[in-house]
């Protein structure tokens, strides 16, 4: 039945092959948002970066009463790269802030992980949080990005 592509002529390789660019450049346009900057946002990392992405962001997680994760991912980033002797206080901040079971802006982390932090507290070190901010960024990246992605606060900005 079928005798492959040699026996078709040159010229409708080359349409199908143009077409073939086509229609992943179109694919690859539908499963991308722009960025008002004029960068193409791909997934959250990118946001993240992006100082105007970022607010748009936490504007959209504020306006869900859900900005928790995103200022929990932030300390974290800020707790990464902050020196060894504001280390303890930092941690001891993000823990009441973040972790405790009364915390005010509490994330949803599981009892190992949150039980893990508790001994992390006297004695940390820049990495003490890796673990508990990959699942925040991996639970925003699944839930509030998508949301995020189709509402109307990524067309606003």
């Amino acid at each position: 039945m079928c005798k492959g592509l040699s026996s078709l002529p040159s010229s409708c390789l080359e349409k199908a092959k143009g077409m073939r660019v086509k229609l992943i450049h179109l694919a690859d346009a539908h499963h991308k948002q722009r960025l008002h900057e004029g960068k193409t946002l791909q997934d959250l990392e990118t946001l993240l970066n992006s100082k105007s992405g970022l607010q748009a962001f936490r504007g959209f997680l504020r306006s869900e009463f859900s900005e928790e994760n995103l200022e929990f991912w932030l300390a974290c980033e800020d707790f990464r790269v902050s020196p060894s002797n504001l280390l303890k206080n930092k941690a001891s901040n993000i823990y009441s802030q973040f972790i405790d079971p009364d915390a005010p802006l509490e994330v949803n982390l599981d009892a190992e992980t949150r039980e893990a932090l508790q001994g992390v507290i006297e004695s940390p070190s820049a990495d003490s949080f890796m673990e508990a901010q990959q699942r925040i960024y991996s639970l925003m990246a699944k839930d509030s990005f998508p949301r995020f992605l189709r509402s109307e606060a990524i067309k606003a900005f």
